[in-house]
C-alpha cells in the first residue's frame, strides 16, 4: 500500500469520527434541556411551605412552558435492591405423619409444657415457680386467651419460655373442615406474632386429636407437632399429692410433661409444680425446651 492511499484512509476515519462525537454532543445537550423542567418541577413540589410551595402552584414562564415533559424511563422506577438476594425466610418443617412425643436431648433432660392459657388467675403462680428456678418451659396457648392476656403471652417470653399454638378455641380438631383448622392455627399464630414479633414453631392439637389435615396446615405455618409422654391428668383435678406423684414417676430423659395453666381451677397445678420442680432438679435432671 502506497504511503499517500495510507494518508487519505486516515483522513477519512478522523472525519467520521468527528461526526459521531458532534452528533453525541448535542444529543446529550438536547436531552439535558428537556430533563431541566422535570427536575425543577420535582424539586418545588418536595418543598416544605413557604415560597416554595407558592411555586409550585405558578405556571412555569418563558419558551421552557411549552417544551414536553419527558417522562420517567423504566429503570428509575426500579428500586436500587431489584437484584438483590431474597430475604431469608425459615424453611417449612415436613408434615409428619404423628406429633413428636418426646425430646433428644444430652444427659437427663425434661420438658414441661402447659396448655390453654395464659390465664391471670394461675399463670402468673407457674411461671413465678420457673423464675425461682431459672427453669424454661413451653406454653401451648389458645388464641382467645392470648389476645385477651398481652401483657402475660409477653411476660412467657421474657423469661424465655417457647410460645406454642394450641389452636382458637380449642375444639376437636378432627371434627373442623381444613378451612376452620386453617382459622383456629392460622389466627392463634397471628395473635403470637403480633404480639411478640414471631410466630410460634410448635403446635399442639386440642385433646391430642391430630389429623392429616392438621399436620399439613401446621407445616405450612411452619410449625412442627409435639405431643407428651407424660399426662398429669391435672385437668381432673386429682389433688396436688397425685399430680407430683405422676410426674416424678413419669421422669425419664427426654420426657415430655403435659400439665395446665388454665381451661378450669388449676391450683392444684401451680401448686404441685412448686414441690416436684425442686424435686426433678435434685434428681439430676435438667429441665430444658426443644431446639428448633
Amino acid at each position: 500500500m502506497k504511503k499517500d492511499q495510507m494518508t487519505s484512509g486516515r483522513r477519512a476515519v478522523l472525519r467520521l469520527a468527528a461526526a459521531l462525537g458532534a452528533t453525541a454532543t448535542v444529543g446529550v445537550l438536547a436531552a439535558d434541556r428537556l430533563a431541566a423542567p422535570e427536575r425543577t418541577t420535582r424539586a418545588v413540589r418536595t418543598g416544605a411551605g413557604g415560597a416554595g410551595a407558592g411555586a409550585a402552584a405558578a405556571p412555569a414562564a418563558g419558551p421552557q412552558a411549552q417544551a414536553p415533559r419527558l417522562r420517567p424511563s423504566a429503570y428509575r422506577l426500579q428500586p436500587m435492591t431489584a437484584y438483590a438476594p431474597p430475604a431469608f425466610r425459615r424453611a417449612v418443617p415436613p408434615v409428619r405423619q404423628r406429633p413428636f412425643l418426646s425430646v433428644s436431648g444430652a444427659g437427663r433432660s425434661m420438658v414441661l409444657t402447659f396448655d390453654d392459657g395464659p390465664d391471670p388467675r394461675y399463670t402468673p403462680g407457674i411461671l413465678k415457680t420457673l423464675r425461682r428456678y431459672e427453669c424454661r418451659a413451653m406454653f401451648f396457648v389458645c388464641g382467645e386467651m392470648a389476645v385477651e392476656n398481652p401483657d402475660l403471652l409477653k411476660e412467657m417470653a421474657d423469661d424465655g419460655h417457647v410460645i406454642g399454638n394450641h389452636s382458637w378455641s380449642h375444639p376437636l380438631i378432627p371434627k373442623l373442615r381444613p378451612s376452620r383448622i386453617r382459622d383456629e392455627l392460622g389466627s392463634t399464630s397471628e395473635v403470637v406474632e403480633r404480639t411478640l414479633g414471631t410466630a410460634p414453631l410448635w403446635y399442639r392439637a386440642p385433646y391430642g386429636a391430630w389429623n392429616r389435615h392438621s399436620f399439613e396446615i401446621g407445616a405450612e405455618l411452619g410449625m412442627e407437632p409435639l405431643a407428651w409422654t407424660v399426662d398429669t391428668l391435672d385437668w381432673k383435678e386429682p389433688g396436688t399429692g397425685t399430680i407430683v406423684r405422676r410426674v416424678l414417676d413419669g421422669a425419664a430423659p427426654g420426657a415430655v410433661v403435659l400439665s395446665h395453666d388454665a381451661g378450669g381451677d388449676r391450683a392444684q397445678s401451680v401448686a404441685a409444680l412448686r414441690r416436684y420442680l425442686p424435686e426433678l432438679l435434685d434428681a439430676g435432671y435438667h429441665i430444658t425446651v426443644p431446639r428448633r
